[in-house]
């Protein structure tokens, strides 16, 4: 049987950031440097199939800190913690290392900064997320206050209108951000913004590529997992941009080919977290049934690296 033609669109850039290529090198070779098990507090990266093959290597996540034994290396995740866990390790004596992407810690870097300026802090993110939770731990209670949305604004209870500055998480859609920091320079025309944008280079990449390859095609797909912010946020920018089916899906096995059907072309991308792997996985379910003409659309060209922690790189 002759496979119906489809044109594959490539979102570049896509996939692993160099943040989240960090944690995962850190738990690696935090388990070659003191043996199994390591322990990691929350998920290193928000993707399963990542997380289960460092189970299996050895790193055992846990959700807190009390859940780790004293004697056993601590890991945390790449979202941030507040400054209270690090102050626990601490307290009880344990090898910790902090895999928090070096990007996040520049916004946390900021917030003590204005802090100590007298300010107090908007954070634009979403509640419960991890980097939000880990970013309004850097102050004490009360002196970082959350906003989601534009209407959120509007009803922000603030110490001294004066005296505000603002950070962000860096996953966040670019163009809804924009649309609440407009919202806050309105109701406070003298609150304070970052130096630089919060929204991290890969999050803000990877949306541009989404934004150049939806109008071009009948379906799009995202692959990442569902606790992912930014691959979510590429969903979202998917739609908005074009698309009028676009879809999260972990990997191959959760693509809905009934609601494919009938389509010429496919837009595929990933969120900062999904392996190439998964992706690729993703391109030969449609090579099966397909015959695929691949494109790629290209918006920027990363080649940004971190360091590991020093820690790491000597010797036990």
């Amino acid at each position: 049987m002759t496979k119906p033609p489809l044109t594959l669109y490539l979102a570049a850039p896509r996939g692993f950031c160099a943040g989240v290529d960090r944690a995962i090198k850190i738990v690696e070779m935090a388990i070659e440097k003191w043996g199994a098990p390591v322990y990691v507090r929350h998920e290193i990266v928000h993707n399963k199939f990542v997380v289960d093959g460092l189970r299996e290597r050895g790193a055992i996540f846990v959700e807190e800190l009390s859940e780790c034994p004293d004697d056993r290396p601590v890991i945390f995740s790449a979202h941030g913690v507040p400054k209270a866990v690090p102050a626990k390790a601490e307290a009880r004596n344990m090898v910790y290392v902090d895999a928090t992407c070096p990007l996040v810690s520049k916004v946390h870097i900021e917030a003590q900064r204005h802090a100590d300026a007298g300010l107090q802090m908007i954070m634009i993110g979403h509640a419960g997320h991890p980097e939000t939770v880990g970013t309004m731990g850097q102050l004490p209670p009360g002196e970082v206050l959350l906003v989601e949305t534009p209407a959120d604004v509007d009803t922000v209870d603030v110490r001294d209108p004066t005296k505000l500055a603002y950070v962000t998480q860096t996953t966040l859609s670019v163009d809804d951000t924009a649309e609440i920091v407009a919202a806050l320079n309105r109701r406070f025309p003298q609150i304070i913004g970052p130096h630089k944008e919060d929204i991290c280079y890969a999050t803000t990449n990877r949306q541009e590529a989404v934004k150049a390859m939806a109008p071009k095609c009948d379906a799009m797909l995202v692959v990442g997992a569902p606790n992912s912010s930014n691959s979510r946020r590429l969903v979202e920018v998917g739609s908005r941009a074009g698309c009028e089916y676009a879809q999260l899906v972990q990997r191959a096995t959760d693509i809905d080919w009934r609601s494919l059907e009938g389509i010429a072309s496919i837009g595929i991308t990933a969120g900062a977290s999904a392996p190439e792997q998964l992706i690729n996985e993703v391109i030969d379910a449609f090579k099966d049934r397909y015959e695929v003409t691949t494109e790629l659309v290209e918006t920027a060209v990363e080649n940004v690296e971190f360091k590991v922690p020093r820690v790491l790189r000597v010797p036990a």
